[in-house]
This record gives structure tokens, sequence and C-alpha cells, in this order.
């Protein structure tokens, strides 16, 4: 029977082989290259390469977890041929530019220095010129890290709109509706202040789908959202009465006609704007399959990526999982993506990777040969120091022996207090990327060789 650390170790290796293909630098050094006074953005190896002439200014803007690391790769490509940028990552992200001011802002709720990120990035673009060209860097994370409410809107008046949301049980596609109507930046507004100079926008997606308006609120793409739909969605939800009187009033002076509307598909800023896809988590669980393959591992990836409830989607990647071991013939690698949500009512810490890896735990206390790393890859789960947690079959057994109810744990959302007792945590650190998560499961025939 394999060993859980030979497991381990595997589980390792192939959640480090996503985080390399979804490396920001990597990426964005790879669509781009300069040649003569041309840049060139290759977006895949099936289409022409994007033209932008350097016969203006070169600037670099950017938000988001990733951000930083594409910056430095357009630093590399482009070189002395840039005229200054700005770029917000989040506190704590510490990164050496040359021709780059970083300005650290807070993540996940925004603050003063997401204020101030917001406030430097749109200076530089009221000056831009129609001859510039403007490379700007988002990735997940830029929600919070580029933020400029609208005049007569604090920030705590928005911050309380925004929690009013979540609570009432709206989805993020209406979040996003109300949030870009309160945004002087969010919903394509941000490719308002470049205008008319050129816009070369490179995203990192972070969200299901790879949808342009969902990434950092679609700051550079079009927005089909209205303030009257904006309005329908404080109505459905009975919130008319507890948002705050400014934010209320600028709604309804836009939807009055008295306020400009986000920039539709077809306003002509988008002329100028061009939205590249750089990286995804579908790109990331396709190098982790090649690299189990390399390791001789069958592979099965599930086709749609993981949403919903945390709990509910555990399940049925445990009940997958299941039906692979009762037919098992060699050994199999199971992989799949996405991003799941877990409603908060305990008192605990942990974050819906942990959660997820021990709902999938219970399930599958009575198997043996698996193990599973379920983990996000930017390196962080929930406000926890951990990405995610390792589980197989004797995770449930381990934790009843040491005094530990795992059910208790789940109840009151305190998984990374079990996993830290179990010695169970994965903890790589920062990855300076953000592509969602990845749930990396092994599983082998009972007569397979131990690993190590």
């Amino acid at each position: 029977m394999v060993s859980s650390k030979g497991i381990r170790a595997r589980l390792e290796a192939l959640f480090a082989a996503a985080i390399t293909a979804a490396d920001p630098y990597r990426l964005i050094t790879r669509v781009t290259k300069v040649e003569g006074e041309r840049l060139l953005v290759q977006e895949s190896d099936n289409t022409c390469p994007l033209i932008f002439p350097l016969t203006g200014r070169i600037f670099v803007i950017g938000a988001g977890k990733g951000a930083g690391l594409l910056a430095r790769g357009l630093e590399t490509v482009l070189g002395d041929r840039l005229a200054g940028g700005v770029v917000v990552l989040p506190i704590g992200q510490i990164l050496d530019l040359e021709h780059l001011v970083i300005i650290n802002g807070e993540h996940p709720l925004p603050g003063q220095g997401s204020l101030r990120g917001a406030e430097e990035v749109c200076k530089l673009l009221i000056k831009a010129q129609a001859l510039d060209l403007i490379c700007c860097c988002l990735t997940g994370g830029a929600s919070s890290l580029l933020v400029s409410p609208v005049r007569g809107v604090t920030l705590e008046e928005k911050l309380l709109v925004n929690q009013l949301l979540l609570s009432c049980g709206a989805d993020i596609h209406e979040v996003n509706i109300v949030r870009k109507h309160l945004s002087r930046v969010k919903g394509g507004r941000l490719a308002r202040w470049s205008f008319p100079a050129t816009m070369v926008s490179f995203i990192l997606s972070d969200v299901i789908g790879d949808d342009l308006g969902t990434i950092g609120s679609g700051p550079t793409a079009p927005d089909s959202s209205t303030f009257r739909e904006a309005w329908e969605v404080l109505e459905r939800y009975h919130l008319l009465d507890q948002v705050p009187s400014s934010a209320l009033a600028y709604l309804s002076a836009g939807l009055n006609g008295f306020r400009s509307e986000t920039p539709k598909p077809g306003d002509e800023v988008f002329t100028r704007i061009s939205n590249v896809l750089v990286g995804s988590n579908r790109l990331a669980l396709e190098a982790a399959a090649a690299a189990a393959r390399n390791s001789g591992f069958a592979v099965q990836l599930v086709p749609a990526p993981l949403s919903g409830d945390t709990g509910k989607a555990a399940q049925r990647f445990a009940h997958i999982l299941r039906s692979i071991l009762l037919t098992i013939r060699e050994p199999i690698c199971v992989l799949a993506g996405g991003e799941t949500t877990v409603l908060v009512t305990g008192r605990g810490r942990g974050g819906r990777n942990q959660e997820f890896a021990l709902v999938v735990a219970q399930e599958l206390a009575s198997e043996e040969g698996w193990g599973l790393l379920s983990a996000g890859t930017d390196g962080i789960d929930g406000p926890t120091d951990a990405a995610g947690a390792f589980v197989d079959g004797r995770s449930v057994a381990r934790a009843i022996q040491n005094g530990l109810n795992p059910s208790d744990f789940l109840s009151n959302n305190d998984t990374y207090t079990l996993f830290a007792a179990l010695g169970d945590l994965f903890t790589p650190g920062p990855t300076g990327t953000n592509v969602m998560d990845v749930k990396v499961a092994l599983l082998f025939p009972p007569s397979f060789a131990p690993l190590d």
C-alpha cells in the first residue's frame, strides 16, 4: 500500500506544476515581445499577434495579487522604454521594480491604501495622450486593491452596501452590478480615464468562466448592466431602507439620467482598448495533468468548475473519487478547479479549501488508497496563513484518536485548528499568482507498491 508521506510529496509536486504554469512573470514574457518600434502581443498560438506602435510614452498600471509579477515581466520586455507607472499590491507584497511605483492596498476589505492606489493610477491616466500606450496588469484582488467610490459616497458607506448584499444572499453578478455603479474605476470606467490613449490590459483570471467583466470588477471591460438593474437588486433583497442615503441618492440620480452610465459595449473608449487573457485556472489544471501523466498516472479532469456551497461541492467530488476507487486498476490523478463558498456561522479559523478537504475526508473515511490536496493558488485560504490542507483515508481516524471531533470543527468553521493539530496544513506562502483553487487527488489500487 502506498504511504501517506509518498502521496503528500506527489500532491505538492503537482500543485507546484500548476503554480508554475500560472506564474504571471512567465505568462507575460511568453505573450509579449518588442520588435523594432512595436509591441507584439501573442494571445494564442492560433491567432495573429496584436501590434501596438511604440511611438509615444509607455506606462504600466495595475492591481491585484499577481499584478506585481506581470509588471516585472513588462519591465523585462520593455526596459528603458517605460516612462513610469503605478501598481497596487496587497500589504506585505514587496517587489523591487525599476521604473514603477508600488502602492500597498488592503485586501480582502479595501482601506486607505486602496483609495490612494486608485487615486495615483487615475492621476497618471488623466495625463495620458493619444500616442501613449498604457499596459494594464489585472489579477484577482483588484476589486479590493483598486477602489474609488463615486463622489459623495465614502469608502465606509460603500463597504456597508457590499456587506448588506453579501449577507442577504445576492450572488456575485448582482453584487457587481451595484458595486460597479458606485465606483469611479470599476465596470469599464478605468478605460474611460485612459481615453484617448491606447490601453492593452493583461488579465489573469480568478473567476469561473473567465468573464472579463467580473475579474477585478471589470475596470477595462464593457459593462452591460445599468443603474436600473442596480436599483432592482436593492429592491429584490429589500435593502432600500438599509443602504446609506448617499449611495441611494447617487443610484437614484443615475436612474433618472443625472449621472453617467458605465461604458457599454460599442462605447468609443473601447476602440482604444484590448483585453488579453494571459492565464486561468484551466491552464494551471492542464499543467498539473501533464505532470501527473509524466509521473505515470492516468488523469481524470473534472470538466465543470467547482462552485456553490463548499460542503455540497466536496460531497460531489468525494462521490467521484469513491466511484473510481471501486474499480481502480492503475494509479489515477483526479483534478478539479473552481471556487466554492462557505456560509460562516462559527467563530473559528479556516477557509473554503480546508473545509472542502475535511468534508471529503469524512465522506471517504472508510476508504483506503487515496490522498487529496485542496488549495488556493494564491497560497492563502481564508484569513489564515495556509493555502489549504492534505487529507487521506486515515485523517478522520487520526483526529478521533487525538480526541478531536471533525464535525465539531466544521460546525464552528474551525478547520485550521484541526489541521494544525494533525500537522496537515499546506503552507507554501503567497505564490504571486491567483487563478482560483485546485483540487489534486491521487488514487491507487490496493496492490500498488509504496512511493517511498
